[in-house]
């Protein structure tokens, strides 16, 4: 497997049904996952030094546009047919348009629709958000406002996204068949990921376990590729999409690194 800095723990973590699916890999030892109730408990876990790649969106604009915040419409050219994994992320305004709990399908669909027209009123072109976006917007906060109150924790916690990381493992090539079909898991495209993360020196049996209880076996897989990123990121090696990293308002980094 991809050695990292003697002494240093990698990880990757995915946003799933129960939390936090999370990957990680102590010096010289095997993989080991677990899901978390939240990154406060993940982030509590590990080593206070562990290099932490997460498949979601750090740093928010004030103002989007098109294609998102600027990293999206940077590397969707590079997945070809796999560019639809790459949500466009609207403002913190949007994101934080409704907060509450959502007890019923009809107020989730209802906070959908305000935070869609708050995302129309500050981008340009105007654009809505998506169901799929919305559908990550508790973890995005969760971890935005962790970050902002322990801003100490940006130094070794990045944003990065599976596929892009697939894209780099794959020596510049985007993946040929999808992760999911019509909301699926894809036999064909998990064999697919499965066989690189191997060939980078995963263990086949560590890839081909359940995954831990709460995640998705996509979710699993997403974890283990961006903590590949951790890797990279904790020796120097990380790609920036933007390079430099644009910043938020509140000073966090906006870039998805692979």
């Amino acid at each position: 497997m991809t050695a990292a800095p003697a002494g240093r723990t990698v990880a990757g973590a995915d946003g799933c049904k129960a939390g936090w699916v999370a990957v990680w890999r102590r010096p010289e030892a095997t993989p080991e996952t677990r899901v978390f109730s939240s990154f406060a408990e993940l982030i509590a876990y590990l080593p206070q030094d562990a290099a932490i790649a997460v498949d979601m969106p750090i740093g928010l604009p004030e103002f989007s546009g098109y294609g998102g915040r600027g990293p999206e419409a940077l590397v969707r050219p590079l997945l070809g047919a796999r560019q639809s994994s790459v949500f466009s992320i609207p403002s913190r305004a949007a994101v934080y348009a409704d907060t509450n709990g959502f007890t019923t399908l009809e107020t989730w669909y209802e906070a959908h629709r305000r935070a869609s027209a708050v995302a129309r009123a500050t981008s340009l072109p105007s654009r809505g958000v998506s169901i799929q976006a919305f559908g990550i917007f508790s973890r995005i906060r969760e971890l935005d406002i962790m970050l902002r109150e322990q801003p100490a924790l940006i130094g070794r916690v990045i944003e990065s996204h599976p596929e892009v990381a697939f894209w780099q493992l794959n020596g510049g090539q985007a993946m040929a068949l999808p992760k999911k079909i019509k909301g699926r898991v894809n036999p064909a495209g998990m064999a697919e990921r499965k066989a690189l993360l191997e060939d980078k020196g995963v263990p086949r049996a560590f890839l081909d376990m359940p995954p831990p209880r709460g995640a998705g076996e996509d979710d699993f897989l997403d974890a283990t590729a961006v903590m590949l990123v951790a890797a990279r990121f904790a020796r120097g090696e990380a790609i920036s999409f933007p390079d430099p990293a644009g910043m938020d308002a509140h000073g966090l980094p906006i870039a998805i690194r692979v």
